[in-house]
């Protein structure tokens, strides 16, 4: 049986059976795997869907592209997994992998696009072009590009947060705040609204102490509204004595959205920052 989550550990000759079985390469590629939820929801709203034949975990928007097959979270790919649909393309954001993976999947002489990652308008917009221009339709990404920016330029100049500082927690670990700090996609979507991140100084998703939670003094407390395991109660992020000493948790100022919408920086940016700067708004009024 093919696994198709977790680190695939699999020989030369069991590419070469499963490459054995795959059809000859189209031209354009007309079955493509994409990795990462920005990249597969740009392809849909590029119109090319149709040649998707499998997408990675966290590709959950549109509704529609549920029904592909999973080849697994974009950071723990398996190769088999991934060949297991005979692509004759891999759409990939930067960053995906692990890299043992990706190697092996270079060795099989599929083509794997890789898809630029970033945190700002002319990330989406750039992303948006890598797209259109590995799938062969270039007049469409303009077209989308065009259409995408505009949607977040006009999103933008309608926030008015003034300053409002925000912690954007990931997760808890061991009783810690794991926060989002320079160079994420968290850092990058306030800046769209015009709020502040109540943490600094340091880059990506850091674990803080209880002095730096109570220097940042959060107006707002900001998370992805996740199920399962991944979610935080309230009850459990106010156990933490730090974050039940700030602004936000005195005022009950917790937020949750969408991850993929709100962390995404694909076609949904625009409404990312319109629902945002909202919620924002309300919760301080």
């Amino acid at each position: 049986m093919i696994r198709r989550h977790g680190l695939a550990r699999i020989t030369a000759a069991a590419v070469a059976a499963l490459m054995a079985a795959a059809p000859l390469p189209a031209d354009p590629a007309q079955r493509i795997v994409s990795v990462g939820g920005s990249v597969t929801e740009i392809v849909y709203a590029l119109g090319q869907q149709d040649r998707l034949v499998a997408r990675d975990t966290t590709s959950n928007h549109p509704p529609e592209a549920l029904a592909l097959p999973d080849i697994g979270y974009v950071r723990r790919l398996s190769a088999e997994g991934v060949l297991s649909v005979n692509p004759d393309l891999i759409l990939a954001e930067d960053g995906a992998g692990p890299p043992e993976v990706l190697e092996l999947l270079n060795e099989t002489q599929i083509p794997v696009a890789t898809v630029p990652m970033g945190f700002d308008r002319a990330a989406v917009l750039a992303k948006i072009t890598a797209v259109a221009d590995a799938l062969g339709v270039p007049e469409d990404g303009a077209k989308l590009a065009g259409e995408v920016a505009a949607a977040i330029d006009t999103a933008v100049a309608e926030t008015d947060l003034g300053g409002k500082k925000v912690l954007f927690v990931l997760a808890l670990q061991g009783g810690r705040v794991l926060a989002g700090g320079e160079n994420t996609a968290a850092d990058g979507i306030l800046t769209l609204t015009g709020a502040e991140n109540a943490v600094d100084g340091f880059a990506g998703y850091k674990l803080l102490t209880d002095e730096a939670i109570l220097t940042a003094a959060p107006d707002v407390i900001l998370m992805m509204d996740a199920s399962g395991t991944r979610h935080i109660s309230d009850k459990d992020l106010f156990a933490i004595p730090a974050i039940a000493a700030t602004p936000a948790a005195r005022s009950g100022a917790i937020l949750r959205m969408d991850g993929m919408l709100l962390l995404g920086f694909s076609v949904r940016t625009g409404q990312a920052i319109t629902e945002l700067s909202e919620k924002l708004d309300r919760i301080g009024s």
